[in-house]
């Protein structure tokens, strides 16, 4: 597939804004998903970091700390941060990947101001409310991401650095929050960066949950003498297909085949009891598999 690339000028960012409702319009799952996730997570940045003046990772964490230090705005910071990564990343990303990222950092920074003051919670549990704040913002975050969209900010920086020099995309995300991290100890004190790092952990392991359990497939291997019952099966009630391969038993020495699919929990639970009715000499094995992408499930972009 050609990815287009974009000059940095006002031709092309003419052309981006108008592609926008085209955009939304061919792909409103994800636009759907991108304002939910980023709605949840806008929130738990200023109902669960703000008040409680907890460092975050990413730009959102330097225009955090800019706020406590300075006063400047979050909202503010996070749009002219992001509008210079773009400008200076222009070129390594594909159309995709540029407009999205334009709705996401847009919505990020409307929702953020919008809910600037939001109620939040009156509790003197900072651990607890470090880790909730984590969860929430990797719920939002994995959303996000979960459908190939980026939400800016130093996600920029290390794709770019990914494609360019073939850096370990968590290796560097780990030591540029370490930084910010670091720095923020002098800002909002030890045991606030601390608190941070631990609703930073949270929110990493959110996001690895949230994008696992969308992704997360059922792969089903059934080996049996004679397929295509199953087969017809698995087309006709399941809607999915199937792959057929020779096998030979390694103990028995028989011929058999070999039936591999790809299913939902639910679907593998139906398959069971199907051949658990209808083909009891079968045998079945299944297995987790963590992402699955083509045809039917994940798309490539």
């Amino acid at each position: 597939m050609h990815t287009h690339r974009f000059e940095f000028n006002k031709r092309s960012l003419k052309k981006i804004l108008k592609m926008l409702p085209i955009v939304a319009k061919a792909e409103w799952p994800t636009f759907l998903a991108v304002v939910f996730g980023t709605t949840v997570y806008s929130a738990g940045v200023m109902a669960f970091t703000v008040p409680f003046r907890f460092p975050d990772s990413g730009v959102t964490g330097i225009s955090v700390l800019l706020n406590y230090s300075l006063g400047f705005s979050i909202p503010l910071c996070v749009a002219v941060a992001n509008i210079a990564l773009l400008a200076w990343a222009w070129r390594e990303l594909s159309a995709r990947v540029v407009i999205w990222t334009v709705v996401s950092v847009g919505l990020s920074t409307f929702l953020m101001k919008l809910l600037d003051g939001m109620p939040y919670p009156d509790t003197d549990q900072m651990l607890l409310v470090a880790l909730i704040g984590g969860a929430i913002k990797g719920y939002g975050g994995g959303i996000v991401l979960r459908n190939g969209v980026s939400m800016g900010g130093l996600d920029i920086v290390i794709l770019y650095l990914q494609k360019k020099y073939g850096v370990e995309v968590g290796k560097y995300s780990f030591y540029i929050n370490m930084c910010i991290i670091g720095a923020s100890a002098f800002i909002v004190g030890v045991e606030n960066a601390m608190l941070g790092l631990a609703s930073i952990y949270a929110s990493s392991l959110m996001i690895d949950s949230t994008i696992a359990a969308f992704d997360k497939r059922r792969q089903v291997f059934v080996v049996t003498r004679d397929p295509c019952p199953i087969v017809e099966f698995i087309s006709a009630n399941l809607g999915r297909g199937s792959t057929v391969l020779d096998a030979h038993g390694g103990y028995s020495g028989e011929d058999s085949k070999l039936l591999i699919c790809l299913l939902t929990r639910r679907q593998a639970v139906e398959l069971k009891h199907y051949l658990a009715e209808n083909h009891p000499k079968t045998f079945m094995v299944v297995s987790d598999a963590s992402e699955v992408v083509g045809l039917g499930f994940k798309s490539w972009k």
